[in-house]
């Protein structure tokens, strides 16, 4: 059978900004005949996400994530459906879900490798198992509640740079159910504030495009900051950091601003923000998603529940088709997306 696929087919370099060229179509063979324990799916919906600009290089420094490799197919979060099986815990018609699906129209996977999902779960948007009730939710949520050390009713502020992206979306909306009393987003447009706070319920957003971060931090935070859901590093993780308060928590989750730097993980901070962490005692540590897999169930189980309640709003950016992976990764890698950005690659 003829598919098509994406591959990897050039590398940005190092210290180079991604761009769709990176990624080119292809035809492939598939096998006619399933073995044992194998399943055909068709792919419905696949993600692109930040950690992947570190897949593009030669080397990830992470040893949990291989780099990508020339001419060979790419592969994340993806969610499709089962048109064969020869393994016995799936059948026809069963959606399911993998952290490392192929980019491909279709494929042959292994059945005990894939995760059976239930729309139900998702009211039928099977898009937001890789994303709210999927990877990112989980990271939100988990990454808060093992990290941020919230306590109903003592006053804290949160915020979150990245704030209008996969994680920080839910990231703000988790923090408020969890009980901080104030929230605050940092993003890149106007639009993009205007949908944190008449939206998701923020209580404010600042553009960091516009006039002095710092400045506008301090009126909008005017107690200071008690957790810090850190999507982005580089400056503007400095100027939170200078108004944090003594015992307060940085989680930090992603770095998408140093990305296409060489960079180390974490990335050090400058010396007089580091300074600041161990006089204020403020706790800065890297989240693993991976080392909370004993969190998994009740983690969905809870994003599940807050998502059909209302309580947890969610946006998606989707574009069609399989040929515009590369176009997706490099407008989500520039800020382009409100929201998880999905491809959809079938209905």
């Amino acid at each position: 059978m003829r598919v098509h696929r994406v591959v990897l087919n050039s590398r940005p370099g190092t210290h180079g900004v991604p761009v769709a060229e990176n990624f080119r179509m292809e035809e492939a063979n598939l096998p006619d005949k399933l073995n044992k324990g194998q399943v055909k799916v068709r792919t419905l919906y696949l993600s692109v996400d930040p950690y992947m600009r570190i897949r593009l290089n030669e080397e990830t420094g992470v040893d949990a994530m291989k780099p990508w490799q020339l001419s060979e197919v790419a592969d994340g979060g993806g969610v499709g459906v089962i048109e064969e099986s020869q393994y016995e815990n799936l059948a026809k018609g069963d959606f399911v879900t993998y952290f490392n699906w192929p980019w491909q129209t279709k494929a042959i996977l292994e059945g005990n490798t894939l995760e059976k999902v239930d729309p139900r779960v998702v009211d039928g948007h099977l898009s937001y198992f890789l994303g709210a009730i999927g990877m990112p939710g989980l990271t939100s949520l988990i990454a808060i509640k093992e990290q941020g050390h919230i306590t109903v009713g003592s006053n804290q502020t949160m915020v979150v740079s990245g704030a209008a992206g996969a994680c920080g979306s839910l990231a703000g909306q988790i923090g408020r159910l969890e009980g901080c009393s104030r929230v605050v987003g940092i993003c890149g447009t106007d639009e993009k504030c205007s949908f944190l706070v008449s939206e998701l319920g923020f209580d404010a957003a600042i553009n960091y495009k516009k006039g002095n971060v710092a400045e506008q931090l301090r009126k909008v935070c005017p107690s200071g900051v008690d957790v810090y859901f850190d999507n982005v590093g580089g400056d503007i993780t400095d100027t939170v950091i200078r108004q944090m308060n003594r015992n307060s928590h940085v989680i930090l989750c992603g770095q998408i601003s140093q990305y296409n730097n060489d960079m180390l993980h974490p990335p050090p901070l400058p010396p007089e923000v580091e300074s600041i962490l161990k006089k204020r005692n403020i706790t800065r540590e890297r989240f693993l998603l991976f080392a909370y897999t004993d969190k998994f169930e009740s983690g969905i189980a809870q994003l599940s529940q807050w998502f059909k309640e209302g309580k947890l709003k969610v946006r998606e950016t989707v574009i069609d088709g399989l040929e515009n992976m590369g176009v997706a990764f490099q407008s989500m890698m520039t800020g382009g997306n409100i929201g998880k950005q999905i491809v959809r690659v079938s209905e």
